[in-house]
């Protein structure tokens, strides 16, 4: 069993933080880019926000990269961040397929 298991299931703001992070983005980009892939049904609060980025980055499931932009700090996911979310993905499929057979 991976050990980072025990960190699953994913909050909802984790799991859309990690997911937008494939590509690199400042904590106010993430909170748009999270609101507009849900079309309006999440929206991370700052406090929220900040408190998951700082969780994330002690877990090591996201980095600070560099920027030109020195006012704004940088995130994206890390390859540890990748494997949990993926193990992540798979559950929820798995979940899905359950569900599918028993409808």
């Amino acid at each position: 069993m991976h050990k980072s298991i025990k960190h699953l299931p994913l909050t909802e703001t984790t799991f859309y933080i990690m997911m937008v992070l494939h590509s690199p983005l400042h904590g106010y980009a993430i909170m748009q880019k999270v609101e507009s892939i849900s079309k309006g049904k999440v929206k991370i609060a700052a406090g929220t926000m900040y408190g998951a980025i700082e969780h994330l980055l002690s877990l090591k499931w996201i980095k600070s990269v560099p920027s030109n932009d020195k006012r704004r700090k940088v995130y994206l996911i890390t390859e540890l961040g990748k494997e949990i979310f993926q193990l992540e993905t798979n559950r929820m499929k798995e979940l899905i397929a359950l569900v599918k057979k028993i409808n």
